[in-house]
């Protein structure tokens, strides 16, 4: 925004230098003698070629190189000097002298975004022609007070261009800041809605399952002393708590459901050891569900004991149970989780990994 700004302005600034100098300085110079002649025409057409060349990057709201920047700036003070050096003897500050005004357009329209180089090269360019014009014998007071009074009107002109521009740059500056903390915000809400409504989804589901189970149970279509029942039940239960555990605002959630999943063991009188290896590091909701998947089914079918492991590095994060099963753990690999899962005699091992370089 800020470049657009000063885009907009350096727009504005070639369209007041050119009617300036076309405007108003050729008439002037046409209309006084200068000596020698040809100094102030060679000075002027300098000064319109400088114009002319900043409106090749003007017009297509470009920032001007640096080596423009730098041969205009010394163009227009050596034509200003030497502009200066050709007045009349009582030309200097009064409407002969129209290159004094005119360079310090130029000097805008080259150095608007340079603030510190412009004053330097105005303060340059006004001490030149205060040199010049004391060069020509002392004069009296009232000349100075004109010489003061010119110098202060265009310098208070040219200098409140600079202070508006950069007053509309802060200002566009601040705006973009708005804009972008307003997006920011509107995507923590979207995504918020987009949390809660996979929360509830998900809820659901299990809820739905859950349902079912206990509506069986209720009629007795199933036999709580069957052991599939059993597992049934200690899977539903695990999977709830893990869901619950999801939501928990916590520093490392992937521990903290693989925890949750650990307790329901627990309570159902299974002997559970975990190990946890390596930093916390960010697991999307969805991998964390994923991984833990294999964590709630080994456990919700262990008898009395059971084995899981949490590993974090750099390229991956690895989740492995080994449990007393009497059935066969088996869950499907997805694209963002490869799973292995086997039977060694009684026990069933299963272990998710997830690689975070291909998430």
């Amino acid at each position: 925004m800020a470049d657009h700004v000063y885009a907009t302005m350096r727009i504005a600034l070639l369209g007041v230098t050119g009617a300036v100098q076309f405007g108003l300085c050729l008439a002037t110079l046409a209309r006084h003698e200068y000596r020698p002649a040809w100094v102030a025409v060679a000075a002027f057409t300098a000064l319109a070629l400088v114009t002319a060349t900043c409106g090749i990057w003007v017009v297509r709201r470009q920032p001007l190189p640096p080596s423009v920047v730098v041969v205009g700036t010394v163009i227009v003070l050596i034509a200003s000097t030497a502009a200066s050096a050709a007045l009349p003897l009582d030309g200097h500050f009064r409407e002969p002298d129209w290159s004094f005004g005119l360079a310090g357009w130029h000097l805008l329209l080259l150095l608007l975004d340079r603030v510190p180089v412009l004053l330097t090269a105005s303060a340059v360019h006004v001490a030149a022609n205060v040199a010049q014009f004391l060069l020509m014998g002392v004069p009296e007071r009232v000349e100075v007070g004109a010489v003061g009074a010119v110098v202060l009107a265009t310098t208070s002109v040219q200098l409140a261009f600079v202070v508006i521009t950069r007053m509309l740059a802060r200002s566009a500056h601040q705006a973009t800041e708005v804009a972008a903390e307003r997006d920011r915000m509107v995507t923590r809400v979207a995504l918020a809605e987009q949390w809660e409504q996979g929360q509830r989804i998900g809820f659901a589901g299990q809820l739905g399952v859950t349902l079912s189970l206990l509506a069986d149970l209720a009629d007795g279509v199933l036999d709580p002393r069957d052991d599939d029942t059993r597992r049934r039940c200690a899977l539903a239960a695990t999977q709830l708590r893990r869901l619950f555990a999801e939501s928990d605002d916590v520093p490392d959630p992937l521990v903290h459901e693989v925890t949750a999943c650990v307790d329901v063991a627990v309570r159902r009188g299974v002997e559970v050891s975990l190990a946890v290896s390596g930093t916390a590091v960010p697991v999307p909701a969805y991998v964390r569900r994923e991984l833990t998947g294999p964590v709630v089914a080994a456990l919700s079918a262990a008898r009395t004991r059971a084995r899981v492991s949490v590993l974090r590095t750099d390229d991956q994060v690895r989740v492995a149970v080994v449990a007393d099963a009497d059935v066969r753990v088996v869950i499907a690999s997805s694209p963002q989780v490869e799973v292995d899962s086997g039977a060694y005699g009684e026990h069933v091992r299963v272990e998710a990994r997830w690689r975070r370089t291909s998430s």
